[in-house]
């Protein structure tokens, strides 16, 4: 049964597993909760707790968001055979950031009670976070996919 599963996410398939989306979606946001909830509280002068809050609805949300951006990328990158370059990583991210931020500006600005602009300032500095954070874990994570799919083929 394990291997089963393994097997089903190592797969080398462009339109990915549900189970692969998942996992992909909990190790990301947890690991970027680790890093960045602390970080921001103490440079924003926020309670943790408050802030954290925010935090975790912002990465539920993050969550859904990535699951359906991937979705129509991996759509779009099987039909016009798109490489997984440096380049088209970065317009990847810089896609999803924008389209993440459309959802995360107002839900940032009530639970904060901050003007938009001031939650824009915010959420920039969460993107700028993100795009360097979801370019380097997701660098890693086909890395580590690919690793795991060629040790189980052993």
């Amino acid at each position: 049964m394990a291997a089963d599963i393994i097997t089903h996410f190592c797969r080398k398939t462009v339109i990915n597993t549900l189970l692969r989306r998942v996992v992909h979606a909990v190790l990301f946001e947890v690991c970027a909760l680790i890093i960045l909830v602390p970080l921001m509280s103490h440079g924003f002068g926020m309670e943790m707790l408050h802030f954290g809050a925010l935090a975790v609805i912002l990465a539920i949300c993050a969550m859904g968001c990535n699951m359906l951006y991937n979705q129509i990328y991996e759509m779009l990158e099987a039909r016009f055979g798109w490489r997984r370059t440096p380049a088209i990583r970065v317009l990847h991210t810089l896609g999803f950031e924008a389209f993440f931020m459309a959802v995360a500006l107002p839900l940032t600005a009530w639970w904060l009670a901050i003007s938009v602009l001031d939650a824009l300032l915010l959420d920039l500095t969460f993107s700028l976070f993100f795009m360097v954070y979801a370019f380097c874990f997701n660098w890693l994570f086909d890395i580590a996919r690919q690793r795991l799919a060629q040790r189980h083929r052993r």
